[in-house]
């Protein structure tokens, strides 16, 4: 079988050690063995050829989790074409750019959400059809994967979101083979695994977790259409098993405040964090409550897979662990100079599953993609010892009297508080024009948010130096964040300017 096409690893070789009849993914519907997934993707791709779908033309993928995205996307691969997975739940202003954006030769969607954003799709032109409606017609007959080889693009991945417009990162074919170093070096992955991950296939955290290390690793993953809700999810923990589960921090907490019962995890061996920090208080709860701990990690849309992680058994609260294997790390300053031990820089990496870029963003390509290394953009410390401790986002900082001010400090404060749920925090404009820390807290109770403006201000001005003293402190019933939890500072920004606004009127 060639290798030159990525799609052989995770359909082919399972089937050719055989390992067919073993199950790939249980859903609430039933079962799929990995006969059943590469059959299905053979259909997918001879039905997408058949409709016109040419080696490098996009496949959008509008589907909710289960084995027909999985399908479409290993089919699109198997004839040269490249898969794009979209948010299911883009509103129909964000769909239009993504898709005028990455020009979709064809669009496999869920009939409800083609019937929601009909008039998009007949807008720019892009042809669409279900799943079923797909491959109902198509030859049982294998198919050959096209050898388009391993440089070639794979699939898009359109960023999350948290600075405004996404973009589409750009993955070749290669780049799925990087998930070992994180699955067998670090988790230990092998084909008695049961995973479960609570974020959707369209994002790189679950494409990696939930369909790309599973197959590799011969292994089973749990795909469910519905998004993880703590009420459900204790049914499918004991009716699944899972081995391991992925998360984030926002629903890691949310679990803590549901009423789960302490043996809920009794099955896995590991939980994994990412997506966000994962603040010490939840790592600490979490493990006396479920006694399972939490191996917090780092990726991003543009490598996949994680290139910093805690390690199973050797863990740290408030840390991302240390580099994967295969990764090489570097902090540097703002003049690209490596900062001193326990001094913040921000996070540069070498690995092997890194994207070849952005699509049609050549500057910010250049800026982020310099020759073997990726920029993250993240803040970062060493700790003596060897484990990073993530400090916030580099685009995240604002100077305050000439002082920088990190909001990951800020937020570390205010969370100490035990009536808060919930903090972020930005810099932005205030009254004179001058740029001011500004604090948002979500109460676990709305009866004490009277007094918790007062009480939050006090903590902060014991704690901190004065230049991070913040301008006001908001009391909201949530924050905006994506469906991975991460917090959309620029929506909180927009936020204070329309209150800056209204003040002046």
């Amino acid at each position: 079988m060639s290798l030159e096409n990525a799609s052989v690893v995770f359909l082919d070789q399972p089937i050719a050690e055989g390992g067919g009849d073993r199950e790939a993914f249980v859903t609430p519907a039933g079962r799929c063995t990995y006969h059943e997934l590469r059959a299905l993707a053979d259909r997918a791709g001879q039905a997408l050829r058949v409709r016109g779908v040419e080696p490098e033309q996009r496949v959008a993928l509008l589907l909710a989790d289960g084995p027909g995205f999985a399908a479409t996307f290993f089919g699109a691969l198997r004839i040269g074409s490249v898969a794009v997975p979209l948010g299911t739940r883009l509103a129909p202003d964000e769909l239009r750019r993504v898709l005028a954006d990455c020009r979709a030769k064809l669009l496999v969607g869920d009939p409800a959400l083609l019937d929601a954003a009909r008039s998009v799709f007949a807008e720019l032109g892009v042809a669409t059809t279900s799943f079923e409606a797909l491959v109902a017609d198509a030859s049982p007959a294998g198919l050959r994967p096209d050898p388009v080889g391993l440089d070639a693009m794979a699939f898009w991945l359109y960023t999350s979101g948290t600075t405004g417009s996404p973009k589409a990162v750009v993955h070749p074919h290669r780049n799925l083979l990087a998930c070992h170093h994180y699955a067998v070096d670090v988790l230990g992955v092998n084909s008695a695994d049961r995973i479960f991950v609570t974020s959707k296939l369209f994002f790189a955290y679950a494409l990696g977790n939930a369909l790309l290390i599973p197959l590799f690793a011969r292994a089973s993953a749990y795909l469910s259409p519905d998004w993880a809700d703590p009420g459900r999810l204790n049914a499918v923990l004991g009716a699944y098993r899972p081995t391991l589960f992925f998360s984030v921090p926002t629903f890691y907490a949310a679990l803590l405040r549901a009423d789960l019962p302490a043996d809920s995890f009794a099955s896995v061996r590991a939980c994994v964090s990412a997506g966000e920090r994962l603040p010490a208080e939840i790592y600490d709860a979490w493990r006396r409550r479920f006694g399972v701990e939490i191996l917090d990690g780092m990726g991003a849309t543009e490598t996949i897979f994680m290139v910093l992680s805690n390690r199973p058994g050797q863990s740290r609260a408030g840390t991302t662990g240390m580099p994967v294997p295969g990764t090489e790390v570097r902090l540097l300053d703002a003049d690209d100079r490596p900062v001193a031990e326990d001094e913040q820089g921000v996070l540069w990496i070498k690995t092997s599953s890194v994207a070849a870029g952005y699509w049609n963003r050549l500057d910010q390509s250049r800026r982020t993609f310099v020759g073997e290394w990726f920029r993250t953009g993240d803040l970062y410390r060493r700790e003596a010892d060897g484990w990073y401790v993530h400090c916030g986002r580099d685009d995240d900082r604002f100077k305050v009297a000439g002082q920088w001010v990190a909001p990951a400090e800020l937020e570390a404060v205010v969370r100490r508080h035990p009536a808060v749920l919930d903090t972020g925090v930005v810099g932005a404009e205030e009254g004179r024009g001058l740029v001011k820390p500004f604090v948002f807290v979500v109460p676990r109770d709305s009866a004490a948010a009277t007094t918790l403006r007062a009480e939050v201000r006090t903590l902060i001005e014991q704690s901190l130096a004065r230049h991070q003293w913040p301008r006001d402190i908001l009391i909201v019933p949530e924050l905006p964040r994506t469906a991975t939890g991460k917090l959309q500072r620029y929506r909180l920004r927009e936020e204070i300017a329309v209150r800056q606004a209204g003040l002046r009127a």
